[in-house]
């Protein structure tokens, strides 16, 4: 069942320029001041994303049982490429399914950091075979924007438990970090079965998670800078995973 090549295209609203305000006091200071003043006529950006109900009705629907009707009906606003547009959740999971790779990834849940959502999204871009969270169950989605629905996302209590699970499934957990015995990344051969793990934005990886770990790698720097944005520096060894490992598809 092939996907229809007549889609319909994004709607996007007018973009409409907003009046700007009106200067403050310190924005007619002298042109040495280091005052940020507003712009004047800023566009104010209030596209919308995706397509809107499927055109001609319910009579001209498609009868592909992977489209959801209720997407049909009122539009498709989600976070997903054009090929899944109006597909059910359970239809694009069992669509990803074949081809999810080998890499799984660990995030450490201390301090319900922003950046774990981010990394979700991340490892729902590459397919990987499954995000594992460590620590405390409720996890921050925000950054998430609900892509947490399309792979398979697994909670461990504790330490034990990741380290139980990746012995008992023949994996190697790999710590993504800076401590003096890390390996640089970029000069590293990942395993194929491989969990990469990261830690809090603010303190890094716990020295129980880091102990269980097999191997460490760091990314370099050149910056003065001591440690990157977790969420940055897992989608960087996320991706370097998957130029080792896997092809990208021949088009």
């Amino acid at each position: 069942m092939d996907q229809p090549a007549d889609l319909p295209e994004g709607e996007h609203r007018p973009v409409v320029p907003t009046r700007a305000a009106a200067p403050s006091p310190e924005c007619s200071a002298s042109p040495g001041a280091s005052v940020l003043c507003p712009e004047e006529d800023r566009p104010a950006d209030i596209r919308q994303v995706g397509v809107g109900p499927w055109p001609g009705g319910p009579e001209a629907w498609p009868a592909d049982p992977r489209y959801d009707r209720e997407l049909l009906a009122g539009g498709d606003r989600r976070n997903v490429v054009d090929r899944y547009r109006y597909w059910s959740v359970e239809a694009i999971r069992d669509d990803l399914a074949p081809t999810r790779s080998a890499l799984h990834v660990a995030i450490e849940n201390l301090e319900h950091d922003l950046n774990i959502g981010s990394i979700v999204r991340t490892a729902n871009a590459f397919n990987v075979g499954g995000v594992h969270i460590v620590g405390r169950r409720r996890w921050n989605r925000r950054g998430a924007l609900v892509t947490d629905r399309y792979i398979d996302v697994h909670h461990r209590p504790g330490v034990s438990d990741l380290a139980e699970w990746a012995r008992g499934h023949g994996y190697t957990m790999v710590a993504v970090d800076n401590p003096p015995d890390s390996a640089p990344l970029e000069s590293t051969r990942l395993p194929e079965r491989c969990v990469l793990v990261f830690g809090q934005e603010s303190a890094g990886i716990s020295a129980g998670l880091l102990a269980a770990c097999q191997r460490a790698v760091r990314i370099e720097q050149y910056g003065s800078t001591r440690s990157m944005n977790v969420a940055a520096a897992a989608a960087i060894a996320m991706h370097w995973w998957i130029v080792q490992h896997r092809r990208p598809p021949v088009r």
